[in-house]
């Protein structure tokens, strides 16, 4: 899902945003009150599922415009740390994923304190990846992402395999190994132009996710090179991009969102925020795709934060509505209407999110699925690279899917890459 020349330079500019910072203080004001409408800046990345709550708050809020801007992944969290260091530029409120909240809390300065009065709302390890060294909230979690497949059933019938959602689910249920040898099994008669899977790298991020440590220890130690779980991944990808099972598509690429219509992948490892994107991109499939249990069961990709960089010209504002948009309520319309997992636990035995099915997905049991996901994750610790990481891994696989190095030349490429990003 990341550019590693994008990434690497958001991570440049971060870096001399506390040298600027003191240019670049606090500039603005908080509206007072009866000064007339103001309107807020949200910045994203991709669809939050927040188009709908937006009109429910100015209604109730008629002092109060809210105007989204979305940017790619990568541009997104780059200008974010550019307008950071340059002190000016950064929205109201900034959505952060995952792969950057723990650079992003090692500049907490830069962020509002949103105080600790809703800490007992969340689930433990979330509230903590945003909570800074000496005790400040930088960021209210939006949600998180579990793990399942997302798959073309029809795609699955053409090929005459397995198809209904109980049949796949038990046909990978006992690990990655059982998924490829599936995937070579579809590739003998799949239709025209169409792939297993979508590409390397999301398929690695499926994975990872899955083991008990990624790319760092718990002191901030870069780990890649000498972690087992993370080789092992990287060799189960490798083993199924040299089986010709991938679409050979970058995540978050114009090329992948394309290929999700031009129909030329079949799954897709698929955490709950997965399902928002697909729905986006392949409007015409619905009813086509399914969810299945992910191959071993378990893990967790992603999810996000939304934060007030103290820049804002109307941080009490800002404030006011991250922490309604972020609040259990609305977490719950979002994962109705999008598919975004909450990551506030009390939500997960609520009749209308663990009983919820998705029209779009054949009427998959997606609450059930991703609840069950959720209160049996084991989150991995997430070190200050760890987007930057996750990129440069990406681009490992796809230099094997294009062909220009050996899988074990790449790999060494990728630990001398990533082991750079530490000093």
């Amino acid at each position: 899902m990341l550019r590693s020349r994008l990434v690497r330079t958001a991570t440049a500019a971060l870096a001399t945003a506390v040298l600027l910072a003191a240019c670049g203080t606090n500039k603005g004001t908080d509206a007072a009150a009866g000064s007339g409408p103001i309107t807020l800046t949200v910045n994203l990345f991709g669809n939050f599922g927040y188009k709908n709550l937006y009109a429910l708050y100015e209604k109730d809020h008629p002092n109060v415009k809210i105007q989204e801007k979305t940017a790619a992944y990568n541009d997104h969290h780059r200008d974010l740390a550019t307008h950071l260091a340059a002190g000016s530029g950064a929205g109201d409120i900034e959505g952060i994923d995952t792969g950057f909240i723990a650079q992003m809390r090692e500049r907490g300065n830069l962020f509002v304190d949103l105080g600790t009065a809703r800490q007992s709302e969340y689930l433990d390890w979330k509230w903590k990846a945003s909570l800074t060294k000496d005790g400040k909230q930088i960021a209210y979690g939006t949600d998180v992402g579990g793990l399942a497949i997302c798959y073309r059933r029809d795609l699955f019938q053409q090929a005459g395999m397995p198809f209904e959602r109980d049949q796949v689910s038990a046909a990978w249920k006992d690990g990655w190994d059982k998924y490829i040898a599936f995937g070579k099994q579809y590739a003998q008669h799949a239709p025209a132009g169409s792939a297993f899977f979508d590409g390397g790298g999301q398929l690695f991020n499926g994975i990872i996710g899955q083991a008990s440590k990624g790319y760092y220890s718990e002191d901030n130690s870069i780990i890649v090179g000498t972690n087992p779980e993370v080789r092992a991944a990287w060799d189960l990808s490798v083993q199924a991009i040299q089986a010709n099972l991938s679409a050979k598509l970058i995540g978050s690429s114009q090329e992948w969102n394309n290929g999700f219509a031009k129909n030329q992948f079949a799954t897709i490892a698929c955490p709950a925020w997965m399902m928002t994107k697909i729905k986006d991109q392949s409007k015409a499939a619905a009813g086509k795709w399914d969810v299945a249990a992910v191959p071993g069961g378990g893990g967790n990709w992603g999810g996000s934060y939304l934060a007030v960089p103290r820049q804002g010209k109307h941080i009490e504002e800002a404030k006011a509505l991250a922490a309604w948009l972020s609040a259990p309520d609305q977490q719950a319309k979002v994962f109705t209407e999008q598919g975004n997992l909450p990551s506030i636990p009390a939500l997960y035995d609520k009749p209308e999110i663990a009983n919820f099915t998705s029209d779009f997905f054949n009427n998959a049991p997606v609450g059930q699925l991703f609840t069950a996901a959720a209160k049996q994750l084991k989150p991995q610790y997430q070190g200050p690279r760890a987007g930057d990481i996750q990129t440069t891994i990406r681009d490992g696989l796809v230099r094997i899917e294009q062909g220009k190095q050996s899988p074990e030349d790449s790999w060494k490429q990728t630990v001398s890459d990533v082991n750079r990003l530490a000093k």
